[in-house]
């Protein structure tokens, strides 16, 4: 497959998707020079400073709906929580849980001269740390995963209601083991007491760390404001839909039928597979605005906690169907670039089709020419030197012709789609020319290993070669070192290419799979390859290609 011309926009919309895969690549890696995943480095303390400044603000601010025992029925520093980890990595889970065992102590929370603070801390430490293993366990599932489960932002929704439900795991043994802070006596309060935990992280989690994280995006240049905003039609449609099931709810509960959710809930569902997660989250705002403030005076506690369950699901539900909605947008975004780059391709198929016919016909009246001006030298040998001076000129430029026709007709006949052997040195020298002078401008070293010139693959040489480019452009693009590797190692009878480069950067939310790294693995994979991703520690990621050695390609065919 060879290279498509794509149009200005096509290329700059391709290479920030394939930056944002290169970063999401990051978001598991140890940090730089072999420290502890868990040790931040030294501009990120001051992020953990604020971080336990808001903790405590918010923390002091979510006592206006304590529940049943310690827990908040709206715990907004949750929201905070969720958006560090996601943000910098679940790697600053420990350093966070300190932040807020500090904070926790110095607001009276955990007391030292108290025979039971061992378990204080465990008890404030264990849902942070929740936090983080939801995290990471999310983006590990997300980046093995296809579909909208892998494209944004799908992997932010399944975190922000798996890391309040992890939360609750971690805490039923403190809950437990500590009834004189929970006030739990028996097995209900336990179930209302966590109940009201998991409520209250979902409620702050999903109306506080989504703009966080937008803030943090756009603050950076990451993200940038929308260029269009939501049509008047579209706006008019989410505000009546909401309203009329806000307007519904309100007379059931003026006639006495109760505060049922459900018609919230199907308004903002609506809302949000109709216009995305954004639209989603201000009508899950508008809701928390009239629902909050009620249940901050004195309400029964199980009364406050049905309104709170029910905007929870509100919100889970409403979050989640905006997720999805913006994930299948991006996934036909993707679909639609990748048609663009086929329809250029067949275009490309036809012109060189032409091209072919072209040169046939024009290949023998050439071949006619060169042959007479060779015989028209010869005769004008002893006639006018000016006749025998042109026509040598005459047959060196049909021999040019000529060399240039058969240059053409190689390059554009059958053979250039057949498979043939292809030495690994021969490949990785067409590839370095290719990427060198690309790496050099951004400022970044190739470097390749010594290959055993023994080494040879059945492949089409212009495609496997466009695969293993991209990969290359990909790793310089990430590398934060400056160097780009490339080593060939044998695997019994396999050959396997690593492109690795050092990324240690902060992660991304994931907001694509380039195409680039599609069209690699789609040609790698028509080769009987695979390509994978692997981990090398120290911030060191390796894009492994393999590829079946001859040997083993003729021995399956035998």
């Amino acid at each position: 497959m060879a290279s498509v011309p794509l149009s200005a926009a096509d290329r700059d919309a391709e290479r920030a998707a394939e930056r944002a895969d290169a970063a999401e690549l990051a978001a598991l890696a140890p940090s730089r020079d072999g420290q502890a995943r868990w040790l931040p480095r030294e501009r990120e303390w001051l992020v953990l400073a604020g971080y336990g400044v808001i903790f405590v603000a918010l923390h002091r601010l979510a006592v206006l709906w304590g529940g049943v025992g310690y827990y908040s029925l709206w715990f907004p520093a949750a929201g905070v929580r969720l958006a560090l980890f996601w943000r910098f990595g679940a790697r600053l889970a420990p350093a966070a849980a300190i932040t807020e065992i500090i904070v926790q102590c110095l607001t009276g929370v955990v007391v030292f001269t108290q025979p039971e603070w061992p378990r204080g801390i465990i008890g404030v430490a264990s849902p942070v740390l929740a936090y983080g293993i939801a995290v990471a366990v999310v983006r590990r599932v997300a980046d093995g995963a296809t579909g909208s489960l892998a494209t944004a932002p799908m992997p932010l929704g399944l975190a922000s209601v798996l890391a309040p439900l992890a939360a609750v795991a971690f805490a039923l043994p403190w809950s437990i083991m500590r009834p004189d802070i929970t006030n739990v006596a028996n097995v209900r309060d336990v179930i209302a007491s966590l109940t009201g935990f998991a409520v209250g992280d979902m409620l702050g989690v999903l109306l506080i760390a989504p703009p966080l994280l937008w803030i943090a995006d756009l603050s950076s240049g990451r993200t940038a404001m929308p260029a269009m905003f939501p049509s008047h039609r579209h706006i008019a449609e989410a505000v009546l839909v909401l309203g009329v099931s806000l307007g519904l709810v309100g007379t059931l509960a003026t006639i006495g039928l109760g505060i049922p959710a459900t018609p919230v809930l199907l308004a903002i569902a609506w809302i949000g597979l109709r216009f995305g997660r954004a639209a989603a989250w201000a009508a899950i705002v508008v809701t928390a605005i009239l629902v909050l403030p009620e249940t901050t005076g004195a309400m029964a506690v199980d009364q406050r906690l049905a309104l709170h369950m029910s905007l929870a699901a509100v919100a889970v539900v409403g979050y989640l169907a905006g997720s999805f909605a913006d994930a299948e947008a991006r996934a036909l975004a993707a679909v639609a670039r990748r048609d663009r780059m086929l329809f250029q391709a067949e275009r490309l198929k036809t012109l060189r089709a032409m091209s072919v016919a072209v040169i046939h016909e024009i290949s023998q009246p050439l071949s006619t020419l060169a042959i007479e001006a060779r015989h028209l030298v010869e005769i004008s040998g002893n006639a006018d030197p000016d006749i025998a001076e042109t026509a040598r000129l005459i047959e060196r430029k049909t021999a040019t012709l000529s060399t240039l026709v058969r240059r053409l007709r190689r390059f554009g006949g059958r053979a250039v789609d057949e498979p043939s052997l292809l030495p690994i040195g021969t490949l990785l020298d067409t590839i370095t020319a290719l990427t060198r002078p690309e790496a050099s401008v951004a400022g970044v070293a190739i470097r390749v290993a010594p290959v055993d010139p023994e080494w040879t693959v059945l492949a089409q040489e212009i495609e496997i070669a466009q695969a293993l480019v991209n990969l290359v452009r990909n790793a310089v693009q990430a590398t934060d070192d400056g160097v780009v590797e490339i080593a060939v190692t044998r695997r019994d009878e396999r050959i396997a290419i690593a492109v690795v480069n050092h990324c240690a950067d902060h992660p991304l939310v994931h907001e694509g799979m380039g195409v680039g790294s599609l069209v690699a693995k789609a040609i790698v994979e028509a080769h009987g390859g695979t390509l994978s991703r692997a981990d090398r520690g120290l911030a060191r990621i390796a894009h492994v290609v393999t590829l079946p050695l001859v040997g083993t390609l003729v021995g399956d065919a035998a």
